[in-house]
């Protein structure tokens, strides 16, 4: 039986435009909130590769006006006026200084750190799984740092051949971890999200 044709503007692009988000993928994200308590009203929150802000809109939302979101990316998002507790920013999760840059508009602790994060694929399945396994430990690395006692991460990774242990690295961390495949991740992508919960 041959595989479904890819539609760029499939069931979730047409529902994203119709509920005002930016991106099909706030529904990857409202889905995992949905299914693990990660988020309450006044949470902080550190979003790496936020762009274009679908993530944002979505916990922006829960955590409300006494929350803080922080969106990173290597391009402008656009702001977000009816979410003003929604700060962006414009940083390179692999600088140097990331760290002091980021502490300059938020310096912690987060009660959750999420990644979107995800290379520029070049079609080689190998190599692209590499590069996603490299964003994916600097988002750990980042969420070992700023996350206290119970709090959780959610990161986006390739499922490839160091999977297993980018999992154990995250156990390491995080009392609990999970994998979802959310129901709007498009049929032809490897990616996952890794979700650790209660950090150790």
């Amino acid at each position: 039986m041959a595989s479904k044709p890819y539609d760029p503007r499939d069931f979730y692009f047409r529902q994203a435009h119709k509920d005002g988000l930016r991106a099909r993928s706030a529904y990857k994200i409202e889905e995992i909130l949905d299914k693990n308590r990660l988020l309450s009203a006044g949470s902080k929150v550190l979003d790496l590769g936020a762009a274009p802000g679908g993530w944002l809109q979505i916990m922006g939302r829960r955590v409300g006006p006494k929350g803080r979101v922080v969106g990173v990316d290597l391009v402008p998002i656009r702001p977000l006026p009816e979410l003003p507790w929604v700060t962006t920013a414009v940083m390179d999760i692999r600088a140097e200084d990331f760290p002091e840059a980021l502490a300059r508009i938020e310096k912690g602790p987060f009660d959750l750190v999420t990644s979107d994060m995800a290379p520029k694929t070049s079609g080689i399945k190998a190599q692209d799984e590499a590069r996603s396994l490299q964003l994916s430990d600097l988002a750990l690395e980042t969420a070992a740092r700023l996350l206290p006692k119970g709090a959780g991460f959610v990161c986006k990774v390739f499922m490839g051949g160091d999977f297993q242990s980018y999992i154990r690295r995250c156990g390491d961390v995080f009392s609990t971890v999970k994998i979802l495949r959310p129901k709007a991740s498009r049929e032809r992508s490897f990616e996952h999200y890794v979700i650790g919960l209660n950090r150790k």
